[in-house]
Order: C-alpha cells, then sequence, then structure tokens
C-alpha cells in the first residue's frame, strides 16, 4: 500500500471534535502528533443488528456521550472466563511475562489525597513539575543528542568531571528525590536497593548508571527476568546510548556481546557468575564490570526463580557496584541490610510516592463510585451491604416485595416483608451472594462509566486466556476509535501482517479495529509486541490481559480494571495477595500525561468492596526467600578437576580448576537471605512468642471458674453469693441436661431417616435437601439428589477415609451411616443421617433409560468412582463429619435436573417424624423453657450488676487471650516462612550426583554427565545431560532429534478443552520409540531421587513432540495451526524452549559430534518467524 506523506486535512464526519479543528496526521512510522479528544468516543453498529435500539444522540453541545452497545444480552465475561485453568499463566518461561500491620504504607502509597508525612515534602516539591500536565514529553532523540554531548565531553575532560547535575541534565524534567538520592549514592561507589512503586521512573537510576558507566569506558549488566522485558530494554537503550553502545545475550539470542551495555536475562548473568565465585574473571565477560543493575529484584520471593537472584548477589564479586530495582516490598531493609553484609557498603532509597497519584473506584451494574472514603483510610459508606440492602429495598416494587413476604412465612427465609434482611436472623453467605450477584456489571457497563468519566485507556485484567478473548468479541460491535486512529490502526496492521502474515491473530482482527485487543500467553509474541506497540501509541483503548501484563512490560495506561480478586490455583481458587494487587494496579496513570491514575475492582457474585479493602489494607508483603539447591548449583560449586585431565595432574600438571570444599561450599549457601532474615528475625520473633505465652498462661488464671467464683465472694455480701452461687449450680445442671436432650432429639431424628433411606436403596433417586454451618457459623442448605448408601460403593480409599472417621465417633445408641448424594452445583457429598433436612417425594427415575443399559444409580457411582477423590471437610460433629467433593463433565447433566428448593413445598416433603421423635423435641423445648426461666432468676438477685462486671471483664480476658494467640500464630508463621534449608537440600542433592557418577563428591572429580549438567541451564540438569548423552541420539534426524528435546521441555504446555477440535500431529514412530526407551531412565532417576528426598521434575512427555517434529521439518505455520487444539502462544513457547536447549547442545562438553551437528540443523531450521525473537 502506497504511504502518503504527512498532511494535515479536515474529516466530513462532522463529529464534535473534527467541527473545531483540522486534524493532523503524520507517517504511518511515527506517532500520532495529536492525541484524540478527551471523552470521543463512537460505535458503530453492524447492519446484522438492525433492530436492536440506540440511544438518541445526545447534543453538539456535550463533551461526552452515553455509552450505548449494540450487542445482546451476554454473562459477564470475566466472571464467566475465570473458571478456566488460570495456572496456564503460571507456566510461561523466562521469554514470557512469567507470573508473579502495614495499613499505614498502603493508605500512603495508593489512598486518594491521603496526607504525605513530613519527611517527604521535599520530594514532593522537588517532583512537583514532572507530575505536570502536558508541558512536555521529552523526545528520545534529544535525549540521545544530549549523551552524545556528554559522553564527548566525559572522552576529551576526563569522566572524574561529571557529577549528579550532569547526568540529570540529560532530561528535560526534574527528577524525583528518590531517583536523586540512588543516582548520588551510585556515584559515591556504593551498591543501591531501589525500593519504589510501579511506574515511578526506576529505569531513569538504571539509565543514569549506565551513562556515568559508559562514561568511565567501562562495563554495566542489566538484567531482567524476562526475555520480553530484555528485548524491550534493548530497544530502549540504543535509543539513548546508541546501537554500537548496547548488546543483548538471551538464551538463544547474542547481539554485540562486547558492547559496554549488556542486557541480559539473570539465569544468563547466574550462570557466568559459576565460574568466577568470590573475583573478577580475567578472561570472562566480567573483566571490566563496574556495576550489575538487577531489575525486577523482587522475583526473589518467586517459587520456581528467586534463587537465581539471591545467587547473583553472593557470587558477584564485591569490586562491582550492584543497583537492584525493586517493586514496594515490606521488608526492602532487610534486603539492602543483607546485601551490605556478603557484598559491601550499599545504600538503601525508598519511595511511596507515586509521580501519578492513584484513585480507587468499585464499580457495579448501577454505577461507578469510590472505593474508599474522602481520607483514603476507610470504605466508602455507600458501598457497604447495609447501604446496598436499604436501596435494593427501596426500588422493590409492591409485588415483588409482597411475593417474598408470601415465602418467607413459608419457609422461614430471612427477609421480613419490607423487603429488608431481619435483624433477628443472620444474614448468610447465600443471602450475600444473592444480593451480591445483582448488582454485577456486564462488560459494557463497566466500560460504559470508564468512558463517561474520561479513563480510556485502560488495561482490563481478566486471569484467564478464554475470558480476555470473550470480551474481546463482546466489544467487536463497539467503536472506540475514530475515524483517523482507525485509519492508522488499519495501515499499521497491513504493513505487520505484510512483514509477519503468520503471526496475524485473525480471532483478534475486527476487535483490534475497533480500538479493542487481548494480551495473554495463547498470543504470539509478535503479536503481543504489536498490540503492546499500539497501545502505547493510544490506537487501542481497552486491553483485555491476563496479569502477566504487569509483570515489567511498559504500558501504562489511565485505567486499570481488575476483574476479580481471586484466581484459580490448584484445585480450587485464591485471594489475590496484596503485592499482586497492587502490581497490577500500577500500570495505571501515565506520567506526563494523567494527573491521576485510576483503578476500577468490579463486584462480582462472590466478592464486594469488603474484600477489596481486606487486601488493600492488609499490607504489603515483605521479600521471603526461596533460595533451593540445584543440580547445576552443586555441581558449578564442587566441581574441581574433570576426569578426562586425571592423568595431567597424575603427571604433575595442574589441574585446569579447583573446586570448593564442602564447608567453603556450604559458606556460600548460608550467605542467603532466607538465613540472614532468619539470624535477625526468628530470635526477636521467638523472643516476643515466649512474651505472649507467658501473657496467656497468666490471664488463662483468671478466666477460670475458681477465679471467678474467688472475685464473687469479695465483691458480693454473702447472701447475694449464696443466691446466685445456688441458682448458678442449678443453671449448670439443667444446661447439662437440655444437651443431654438435644443429643437424644438428634438420635432420634436420625433412627428415623435410617429406615427411609433404605427403602431408596433400589427405587428411584429422591430428591434431598442437606444442611450444615461452615467454619464461620453460617447455616448452607443443599439441593442434591439421593444416590445411594456408601456401604454400596466399592472404594477403598473413600471407605478408609470413612473408617478413620469412625474411630472418633460419639455414636451413643446408633451408629451412623454414611450415604453419597449429588448436589445442584455439581459437587459429590458424603454425609450421616445428622445433616440431612428433608427428604421430597419426587425425584429422577431410577428405571434404565436405554433398554439393556446401565441403571442411572449404577452410572452415577462409576463416575464417583473414576474422580481424582479429592474431598473436602466442609464440617464435623459428634455424629460424623461432612464432606464435599467437585463433580465432573460427566456429572454435570445430571445436576441441571435438580430443582431449587423453592419450588418444592411442605406437601412434597416425605413425612417421617415418628412418635418417639416428637416426644424427644417436647422434652427438649421444655428442658430450654426451664433454663430460660433460671437466667431470669440469675438476672433478678440483688447481687447481678456486680456479678455482671465479674463476668463481663472475664469475657474481655477471653477477648485478650484471643488477640494474643492470633499474633502469636502470626508469628509462628512468620517463623516458618524464614526458616532456612537450603543446606540440607545441597546435601540431598549431592548425593544423588555422587550415585548417579556425576561427580565424585569425596575427591570432587567431575564425571562427564556432571561436566554436561553443570553446562546446561534447565529445570532437571542432570536429567537433561542424561538424555543428550544417550547413544540413542545418535541415528535420529535433526527433525526427530528436535522431537525428543521438545519431550524434555514440555512442562506446563496444554490442550485448549474449548477449541472446537483437538488435532495435534503426532511424533514419528522413531521419535515415540526414542521416548518409551527414555523413559525406563527417566523412571530410574526418579527412584533416585526419592530415596534421597528430592522432587525436582524429570519432563518426559511425547504428546507434542509431533508439532515440534513438524515445525523442525518445515511445515508452514499456518499448515501446523490449522485445526489445532493449542494455543498459538503455547505452541510458540514450546518451539522456543526447544530452540533453547539445542542451541546450548552445540556449546556442552563431551557430547557427540553427530548430536551437536543435528541440534544446530534443527536449531536453524525452528528459528523462523513468527516466532523468532524480536531483536532491536
Amino acid at each position: 500500500m502506497a504511504v502518503a506523506p504527512a498532511m494535515a486535512m479536515h474529516c466530513h464526519c462532522h463529529c464534535l471534535w473534527c467541527s473545531s479543528s483540522p486534524i493532523s496526521f503524520s507517517s504511518p512510522s511515527r506517532h500520532l502528533l495529536l492525541p484524540p479528544p478527551r471523552g470521543f468516543l463512537r460505535f458503530k453498529p453492524l447492519l446484522l443488528c438492525p433492530k436492536l435500539p440506540l440511544l438518541p444522540t445526545p447534543p453538539l453541545s456535550s463533551r461526552r456521550k452515553k455509552l450505548s452497545v449494540p450487542v445482546p444480552e451476554l454473562e459477564s465475561e470475566e466472571s464467566g472466563g475465570e473458571e478456566e485453568d488460570d495456572d496456564d499463566e503460571e507456566d510461561e518461561d523466562d521469554d514470557e511475562y512469567d507470573e508473579y500491620d502495614d495499613d499505614e504504607i498502603a493508605a500512603d502509597e495508593y489512598a486518594v489525597d491521603a496526607d504525605i508525612a513530613s519527611d517527604e515534602e521535599e520530594e514532593e516539591n522537588e517532583g512537583r513539575d514532572s507530575d505536570t500536565i502536558g508541558p512536555f514529553r521529552q523526545s528520545e532523540e534529544e535525549k540521545a543528542e544530549r549523551v552524545k554531548k556528554l559522553l564527548a565531553d566525559a572522552r576529551e575532560f576526563g569522566a572524574n568531571i561529571l557529577d549528579y547535575q550532569d547526568l540529570a541534565g540529560i532530561y528535560d524534567f526534574p527528577i524525583d528525590r528518590f531517583q536523586r538520592l540512588a543516582i548520588q549514592a551510585f556515584l559515591r561507589g556504593s551498591s543501591v536497593v531501589v525500593s519504589a512503586p510501579t511506574s515511578s521512573g526506576k529505569t531513569l537510576i538504571a539509565e543514569t548508571s549506565a551513562l556515568a558507566t559508559l562514561a568511565r569506558s567501562r562495563r554495566l549488566f542489566y538484567t531482567t527476568p524476562l526475555k520480553a522485558l530484555s528485548n524491550q530494554k534493548l530497544r530502549d537503550f540504543r535509543r539513548t546510548f546508541g546501537d554500537h553502545n548496547v548488546g543483548l545475550l538471551t538464551g538463544d539470542s547474542a547481539v554485540n556481546i562486547d558492547a559496554p551495555i549488556l542486557i541480559m536475562t539473570t539465569e544468563i548473568l547466574r550462570n557466568m557468575l559459576y565460574q568466577s565465585v568470590g573475583a573478577a574473571s580475567s578472561d570472562g565477560r566480567l573483566f571490566h564490570v563496574d556495576a550489575i543493575v538487577l531489575d525486577e529484584v523482587h522475583y526473589l520471593s518467586d517459587i520456581s526463580r528467586g534463587t537465581v537472584w539471591e545467587e547473583i548477589v553472593i557470587y558477584c564479586p564485591k569490586e562491582v557496584q550492584l543497583i537492584c530495582l525493586s517493586a514496594t516490598v515490606a521488608n526492602p531493609d532487610e534486603l539492602a541490610g543483607w546485601i551490605g553484609q556478603i557484598h559491601g557498603t550499599t545504600e538503601l532509597v525508598t519511595s511511596s510516592k507515586r509521580p501519578v497519584p492513584l484513585t480507587w473506584h468499585f464499580s457495579r451494574r448501577n454505577g461507578l463510585l469510590p472505593l474508599l472514603d474522602e481520607r483514603g483510610t476507610k470504605m466508602n459508606r455507600k458501598l457497604s451491604r447495609e447501604y446496598l440492602q436499604q436501596s435494593s429495598s427501596s426500588n422493590e416494587s409492591h409485588e415483588e416485595r409482597g411475593k417474598r413476604r408470601y415465602r418467607s412465612g413459608k419457609s422461614n427465609q430471612r427477609y421480613n416483608g419490607s423487603g429488608s434482611i431481619t435483624r433477628q436472623a443472620p444474614v448468610t453467605k447465600n443471602d450475600i451472594n444473592l444480593l451480591r450477584r445483582t448488582h454485577v456489571p456486564q462488560i459494557r457497563d463497566t466500560l460504559s462509566q470508564l468512558h463517561s468519566k474520561d479513563m480510556l485507556p485502560a488495561i482490563w485484567f481478566i486471569f484467564s486466556r478464554r475470558g480476555c478473548d470473550a470480551a474481546v468479541q463482546y466489544l467487536e460491535q463497539c467503536m472506540l476509535l475514530d475515524e483517523c486512529e482507525a485509519s492508522e490502526v488499519e495501515l499499521e496492521l497491513q504493513r505487520f501482517k505484510s512483514q509477519y502474515p503468520d503471526a496475524v491473530r485473525e480471532l483478534a482482527v475486527k476487535g483490534l479495529l475497533r480500538g479493542v485487543a487481548a494480551h495473554h500467553a495463547g498470543c504470539l509474541p509478535l503479536w503481543k509486541s504489536f498490540i503492546e506497540e499500539l497501545f502505547q501509541r493510544g490506537l487501542v483503548k481497552v486491553v483485555f490481559a491476563t496479569e502477566t501484563l504487569a509483570a515489567g512490560i511498559n504500558m501504562p495506561a489511565r485505567t486499570a480494571v481488575i476483574s476479580s480478586l481471586s484466581k484459580r490455583a490448584g484445585a480450587g481458587r485464591s485471594m489475590l495477595t496484596p503485592n499482586e494487587l497492587l502490581q497490577m494496579a500500577g500500570r495505571a496513570g501515565r506520567r506526563g500525561i494523567d494527573k491521576a491514575g485510576h483503578v476500577v475492582l468490579l463486584q462480582t457474585p462472590y466478592e464486594g468492596p469488603e474484600e477489596c479493602c481486606e487486601i488493600l489494607f492488609a499490607g504489603i508483603e515483605p521479600l521471603v526467600s526461596q533460595f533451593t539447591a540445584s543440580y547445576g548449583m552443586v555441581l558449578n560449586l564442587l566441581a574441581g578437576s574433570k576426569l578426562t585431565n586425571k592423568v595431567k595432574e597424575l603427571e604433575g600438571t595442574e589441574p585446569s580448576r579447583s573446586g570448593r570444599t564442602l564447608e567453603e561450599a556450604r559458606k556460600l549457601v548460608e550467605q542467603s537471605f532466607g538465613n540472614y532474615v532468619g539470624s535477625n528475625v526468628i530470635v526477636a520473633a521467638e523472643e516476643e512468642l515466649k512474651k505472649i505465652k507467658r501473657d496467656i498462661d497468666l490471664y488463662s488464671l483468671e478466666i477460670t471458674d475458681e477465679a471467678v467464683d474467688r472475685k464473687c465472694q469479695e465483691q458480693l455480701t454473702e447472701e447475694e453469693y449464696t443466691e446466685i452461687y445456688v441458682l448458678k449450680e442449678d443453671l449448670r445442671r439443667e444446661k447439662k441436661l437440655r444437651h443431654e436432650l438435644r443429643k437424644q432429639m438428634e438420635l432420634k431424628r436420625m433412627m428415623a431417616w435410617k429406615p427411609l433411606l433404605e427403602e431408596c436403596q433400589d427405587d428411584d433417586l429422591p430428591f434431598m435437601c442437606l444442611q450444615y454451618k461452615d467454619k464461620d457459623s453460617v447455616q448452607h442448605v443443599v439441593p442434591a439428589v439421593f444416590v445411594g448408601k456408601l456401604a454400596s460403593f466399592s472404594s477403598p480409599s473413600i471407605m478408609s477415609m470413612v473408617s478413620r472417621e469412625k474411630q472418633t465417633l460419639n455414636i451413643g445408641e446408633i451408629e451412623p451411616s454414611y450415604y453419597v448424594a449429588l448436589s445442584s452445583d455439581n459437587s459429590w457429598y458424603i454425609f450421616t443421617e445428622k445433616w440431612i433436612k428433608t427428604v421430597y417425594k419426587t425425584g429422577l427415575s431410577g428405571a434404565c433409560p436405554v433398554e439393556g443399559g446401565p441403571l442411572p444409580r449404577e452410572t452415577l457411582k462409576q463416575h464417583l468412582l473414576k474422580g481424582e477423590m479429592q474431598w473436602e471437610k466442609l464440617a464435623d460433629s459428634e455424629f460424623g463429619p461432612f464432606f464435599c467433593m467437585e463433580g465432573s463433565l460427566d456429572t454435570w447433566s445430571w445436576t441441571l435436573n435438580v430443582p431449587v428448593l423453592s419450588s418444592l413445598s411442605e406437601d412434597d416433603e416425605v413425612q417421617h417424624l415418628s412418635q418417639e421423635y416428637q416426644d424427644a423435641v417436647e422434652n427438649f423445648k421444655e428442658q430450654r423453657r426451664k433454663v430460660s426461666r433460671l437466667k431470669k432468676m440469675v438476672k433478678g438477685t440483688k447481687g447481678f450488676a456486680e456479678f455482671k462486671k465479674i463476668v463481663d471483664a472475664r469475657n474481655f480476658t477471653i477477648d485478650k487471650i484471643g488477640r494474643l494467640e492470633a499474633r502469636a500464630r502470626r508469628l509462628t508463621r512468620r517463623i516458618s516462612q524464614i526458616e532456612p534449608t537450603g543446606w540440607k537440600e545441597f546435601l540431598q542433592i549431592s548425593k544423588v550426583i555422587q550415585e548417579t557418577r556425576a561427580m565424585d563428591i569425596n575427591t570432587q572429580v567431575i564425571y562427564p554427565l556432571g561436566e554436561t549438567a553443570a553446562a546446561l541451564r534447565g529445570e532437571n540438569e542432570l536429567w537433561i545431560a542424561m538424555v543428550l548423552r544417550n547413544k540413542v541420539l545418535l541415528n535420529l534426524k535433526p527433525a526427530q532429534l528436535a522431537a525428543v528435546c521438545g519431550s524434555l521441555v514440555s512442562e506446563g504446555i496444554k490442550l485448549r478443552p474449548w477449541k472446537s477440535v483437538s488435532y495435534v500431529y503426532e511424533p514419528s514412530s522413531t521419535v515415540l520409540e526414542v521416548i518409551n526407551y527414555l523413559e525406563e531412565q527417566r523412571n530410574s532417576l526418579i527412584q533416585i531421587q526419592e530415596r534421597h528426598g528430592i522432587k525436582i521434575p524429570c519432563e518426559l512427555d511425547s504428546q507434542f513432540s509431533g508439532m515440534v517434529e513438524a515445525w523442525a521439518v518445515g511445515l508452514s505455520w499456518r499448515e501446523i495451526m490449522m485445526d489445532c487444539s493449542m494455543d498459538d502462544g503455547d505452541l510458540a513457547r514450546l518451539l522456543r524452549r526447544t530452540i533453547d536447549l539445542l542451541a546450548q547442545i552445540p556449546k556442552l562438553p563431551d557430547i557427540d559430534p553427530t548430536v551437536q551437528r543435528n541440534a544446530l540443523l534443527a536449531s536453524d531450521v525452528m528459528d523462523r518467524s513468527p516466532i523468532s525473537e524480536l531483536v532491536g
């Protein structure tokens, strides 16, 4: 397509913006000179929906228009999509965006108009101009020219002339106080730890440090946790310092590696440091290195990769300055103290002030309200549950109130005639969820709110890929771009398509042309980079993204929308941590553009503003050491002479290197962050724990019956004491009798259910209602269909679980039986007669639906027995526990026929109440009345007022003990978190290395297997080395070798069950034979690991090897993805991992040359568009 030169022109759409001034376009390769007008939003309804009404067009005098989305009613995408596997984002490698009493900190950093501490006034004043909107946006060309001039001056007059003012002078704005302090500390020769909010400008510190290092003709390494972030920093630094001064080194990319500024991933630097522990290497790339920037150092808390950051700090030569850039954490002083202790002088610089303040909002169907009050320290009272109930009640029609009054009288609901929840009955979780469900906003509701308040562009976080894609499709008919922007997006899309035809995500094109896009691990890296560029240029208004987007990539927006406070984790769901919430919120607010950033939290069926504030004010979490040993660490630290050099050593020649002794290795391992924190914190925590236990013991003496009785004798007259004492003794006896009668009543009720349920064993499957109270004493009712007696199920695991429980039962007169039911929410329940509320006459037919087929009861039994048996105990009692387990897709259709309880009446209930049960009920009620009369008599005594003060004092002491016990539990949990374990794992791994003959730990002679493993990067270096050294690989062709390598790195790669097709290429028979042969060796290594307590996974999965093989033989991307059940991003990640492993093979020691040649050929063929890395 021909590209017209830049010109100024008028459009003829008669919109508000165009009617006032001409629009200036620029060359498509350059950014728009004019941003779109604030509040501009236009929608283009599709011709397929002509009957859907649109709101009338507002007059031109209005600056903003109300959102009108001509789309059919749909469920909120973010709530539906989240039920899919959200752990797919946690499976990304370092080539993707991996997932990762401090109320005052949260308030200072994130509250609306919160007071700033007096010691930050200088920071406020110094950064005031930089927070102003509009005076400037410094061009990269101007900054690059100033850098060039400064370097020329340093070459001419010497680097010593540079000071803080010179470095800060390359920017057009006054830098913030924390940036100035960090730069000055670096110029003094100290290492620096910087802890500041996300998007506050920490990269500026790294830039100025790089400039100072460059002026000294020395080198600086810049490390990032992600390849994508490394590529982005490469582009940014090249614009500032020039292409010749900046290089890149990742697992499979090496660009200008001798440049003075070298950007790399943390794993690369760690492997370089393995060879130079304790001193700068004269022959390695650490020579002439003055400084190392550790970006995103809060990754130190990452479970899977945090060890790498600790190793870098431990192994780094002391003469190298460290610049550690971290998001806000609770314990930056501990991090700085640790680095100072093991590395050298380290200065801590912290800031809780954001250059663009954040405003928190909460979105419901009927509006967008501030989440916090005016001071930013409490929840907005208009969001409270009571306020919501009142508004719901006032908006309810007379007919609805009448219906609810009728239901309330009949089924004993918790609503009164006015429609509000009564005070007498407690509010259950079901009531709260029902109330919340009616206020859940759809995507278009929240988008309309954002537009009306001029809060676009926005990043919308949804914790599942499917949810992101569905949200884009939901808004495909919504036009968020003006004609000029739409034309530019179309032009950029054509350019991208011509350059990377296979990287275009066709399903997302329609939404992209309307200003909406998705960004998640299921997209190709090239496509994600394209979306990022358009978003930064203002050509995408809403990006639906998973939380991986919050991990350092430069995509700031005006607003961050967070769809839910929980995400799927393992077998259930987990709430977001404060750090995760604030990391995503930090994407909001563009420095130099926005006066404030906005964070919008959404109402969901299970989470409201109370949960939002609970997380927000919970306080930022501390960094926690995740230091663990690995095969690579042990081999590189202990390895001495090579077995191949042993002869030379015997002849008197010095070995090539000497390994460290176990004692020396122990000293290094014990320098971990966890050990440092433990040595300083555990002692103090244990002392406080001892004091708390002493206080609890002391207070416990004050609440005993003897202590209360003694106080009563001291403070009451003898007559008053005797009267109350006699009545209290009577009351104690009557309460004990009441408890026995309650138990008898419960037994009689259970005995009445037994024969009825026995009759249902071979008949229809009746509906029933179960009931239980959770740990918060919230009553739950569960509609279900009765399946049968548990004894009829042939499941040893279930019977074993129940048998253990039977040993603890207080059975009494009868032995409870266990039964099985399937609930309407597709959950299995195991219960005794205790948990049955009622059984109904109606149910599912027990007859065989198909002649000769299985009975429905038998079918359900089979569905239960083939499940994973992950039972959860919901409640417990002396008559047996109440178990629950999530159902499967097979049982889902059965649960659709279980009616809601409100559709069943008392006439449908089975009358099971025997005369014995009725008598037991009357006896219990009579005893309850007797207890009530005795309580009134106690209250009527003369000394009751004084007696009540004594009792109230005891209750206050009990509450105090509860608070102390809670504090003790928190301290105990904190101690367990920081308990060091690194050395124990180190010794366990060394035993595996010894047994597999990778190295002789005693003599420290490393064998060829150990040499290969030590040079590898991977999850389990020893296992990969075993595979690569196996002679079975010699007869493989390059594509087949790639397929085998793909089976070693496919961890976390999954098929997507919602895909309409489920095809993948199968591997060749040769590849399958090799993988089956390797399976035996894998099992052998797993047994050795288990013997020594090691749980490092040994990956070997042939499921996706065929896809790798197909790509390696040259199939095009369109061919390989046609009808494929994998996401583009998953396949690209698998191929990149495979290429990374193949690229290592030619550099590994003692690998057969044939395998090395085939690996090189395969990696060259596979490293092609659209999965080739973005560099520059």
